[in-house]
């Protein structure tokens, strides 16, 4: 079978799996059938693959000690359905060459791709190892994800991590830090003048971040942005004055600065304590000059930077972000993919580490 023949087989089989897995409600932490319907994929097969909680991965025939070793890795579980679905998320609907389903965009595309070209390589003699791996927990950053199965895993020397970004490379990727801020005051009776707003102090916090900036601007990743997404007191009471206001706020950040750094200036200019709520997914970023990067390149691959963030920020090795599909569709109503970026998102995987090998 030809190289064109093989690829439109496994591109009619990797549909097939995606539309079984749409079928199946696979929400973060919650993924354990759609592990299995993947696990029986490759035992019909006859491909060993080994399972990790509800993450699992496989490896090439011909994987040996020596080489250098590729990951393949994206996620199969899915956020809650949008509300203003019009279709059932769990029905795979195909409509003029769209796919719609819950997880069919993100990042069932992407995954069933990775899966194809690992398909296409299994048998073959190459010169680096390949694994695929399917996580789960990426919606949620969880840590029995990615983060659980990298522990489980030989050493990685880099990897493709899919999501939908229009089969462009994203070879920088923002780091996320969540930080739980509060404000200290003092309770008082709101019809007197006694006490100290912990929300007026709060405000004033608030206030100087919508202000501020900080000055590193990245070339990939540009600035670093920051949003205050909530804000509450404990106090239900209309007539006592709050001596607690808790605030959230989301940064963004770019590869110029390092979490410790973002919080050591936050700290220095604001009143409310300041706690981060997890510094693990921090910003990542690969060289250009990188034979991954390189390859995609030569086949005509735009690199961009990423705003949004993904298992690539867990990894200690170099990736790139990439596979079929549009980030702009991700948790949104009525969820879909062009059965066209399936397609030729697996062939151009295929190339792409065939242009690897190469190098």
């Amino acid at each position: 079978m030809n190289k064109s023949s093989t690829i439109e087989k496994l591109y009619h089989e990797a549909l097939s799996v995606l539309q079984e897995l749409i079928k199946v409600p696979s929400l973060s932490r919650q993924e354990d059938k759609t592990a299995v319907i993947l696990e029986k994929y490759f035992s019909d097969k006859n491909i060993p693959v080994e399972r990790v909680k509800n993450n699992l991965y496989a490896k090439n025939k011909n994987f040996a000690e020596g080489k250098k070793t590729i990951l393949l890795n994206s996620h199969h579980d899915t956020v809650p359905p949008n509300k203003n679905y019009t279709n059932d998320p769990f029905r795979p609907l195909i409509k003029d060459d769209k796919l719609f389903g819950l997880g069919c965009n993100d990042a069932g595309a992407p995954l069933v791709s990775l899966l194809a070209a690992f398909l296409y390589f299994y048998e073959k003699e190459i010169p680096v190892n390949i694994i695929f791996a399917a996580s789960a927990e990426e919606e949620v950053s969880g840590k029995d994800g990615t983060e659980l199965l990298l522990t489980h895993l030989p050493k990685i020397n880099m990897g493709i991590v899919g999501e939908p970004t229009q089969m462009k490379m994203a070879i920088a990727e923002k780091g996320l830090l969540v930080l739980d801020c509060e404000a200290s005051g003092k309770a008082g009776h709101a019809a007197r003048d006694e006490g100290e707003n912990a929300i007026y102090k709060a405000i004033k916090d608030i206030q100087w971040l919508e202000e501020f900036s900080f000055e590193k601007k990245s070339k990939w990743l540009g600035s670093v942005h920051k949003a205050v997404t909530s804000i509450e007191t404990e106090n239900k009471a209309h007539n006592v004055v709050p001596s607690s206001c808790r605030f959230v706020v989301d940064v963004r950040v770019n590869d110029l600065y390092s979490f410790e750094e973002i919080l050591d200036i936050l700290k220095s200019k604001m009143k409310s304590k300041i706690n981060p709520r997890s510094m693990r997914l921090k910003p990542s970023f690969i060289s250009e000059n990188h034979p991954l990067v390189k390859s995609g390149k030569a086949l005509g691959m735009e690199v961009f930077g990423s705003p949004t963030c993904s298992d690539m920020a867990l990894m200690d090795f170099p990736a790139v972000k990439c596979g079929p599909g549009n980030s702009a569709r991700s948790h949104t109503a009525d969820e879909f993919v062009y059965l066209h970026e399936i397609k030729e998102g697996i062939s151009l995987y295929v190339d792409w580490l065939e242009k690897l090998f190469e190098n």
